[in-house]
């Protein structure tokens, strides 16, 4: 009976994580293509597909703030529409960036992102970044040995800047490894956690953390409060100028309406509207 119990909760966990990225829809164009670059555009979202070998991109002539939104783990610049909306209707230059996560390294994203990236950024003005997940991993990953100009600033939502438990539990299962990449096996707690190895950010940074879940079999695997994919506690770097809790899921909070509030203000001022924290 306990075998069969423990064959059931192995499938429950799966099944959690095959979905655990989805909110209102399933991002499906985020498959395995190894030729795939990152794709930017400020006015909006371009999806690549398999044979490009080249990223061109000419940014028109703006004099206005630029906001670069990057996505996390098995998702898509899509994830981040809704954002990308509302940035853009304050007025920002919005770069809502494309990558395939989960086919290379967070090393090899972070290049694959950046290298084209930054050439392109109009640094005679505050250039800021709003992250989802491993989005944020992505950025501090960068930021550990180059500089940008201008930087402006950083809004990170759930970064699981000190790892999470489940890359620790799941890891060593082929289903885990096949939806979630090489990156995935890197987000963990443990000697191969990348996020542990960075340094603590310097930079105006202010993190949303979320503390619901619609993953219980996940949360099983978490201490403390979580949303689903990291606790609260691993979520909050020391350097952080600002924190705010609020009762939104890992999966959809890049779309909640509290969290879009929350980063167009901290982009703005420099903190959030502490009416609405934990």
């Amino acid at each position: 009976m306990k075998f069969v119990i423990l064959i059931g909760m192995i499938g429950l966990t799966i099944a959690a994580i095959s979905i655990f990225h989805t909110c209102a829809s399933v991002d499906e164009s985020n498959a395995r293509i190894p030729a795939c670059f990152p794709c930017i555009c400020t006015t909006s979202t371009i999806h690549t597909c398999a044979g490009v070998k080249e990223l061109s991109y000419s940014p028109p002539v703006t004099h206005s703030e630029t906001v670069v939104l990057l996505h996390g783990l098995c998702r898509t610049s899509r994830s981040m529409s809704k954002m990308e909306k509302a940035l853009k209707a304050d007025g920002y230059n919005v770069i809502n960036i494309n990558y395939p996560s989960r086919s290379a390294t967070i090393e090899q994203l972070e290049k694959l992102v950046f290298n084209p990236l930054t050439p392109t950024l109009d640094t005679r003005h505050p250039v800021h970044f709003v992250t989802h997940s491993m989005g944020g991993i992505l950025l501090l990953d960068y930021l550990k040995s180059h500089d940008i100009p201008s930087l402006g600033r950083i809004v990170m939502l759930a970064p699981p800047v000190r790892g999470s438990e489940v890359p620790d539990k799941l890891g060593d299962i082929k289903l885990y490894q096949w939806i979630n990449g090489p990156a995935g096996n890197q987000l963990g707690t443990g000697t191969n956690s990348l996020p542990l190895r960075l340094k603590e950010p310097e930079m105006n940074l202010g993190v949303i953390a979320g503390d619901r879940s619609i993953n219980p079999i996940l949360s099983l695997l978490i201490p403390g409060p979580d949303d689903g994919k990291v606790s609260v506690a691993r979520v909050r770097p020391e350097g952080a100028a600002d924190f705010i809790r609020l009762h939104v899921t890992h999966a959809c909070m890049m779309r909640n309406r509290q969290v879009i509030k929350q980063t167009k203000a901290f982009l703005k001022n420099g903190a959030f509207q502490k009416g609405n924290s934990k």
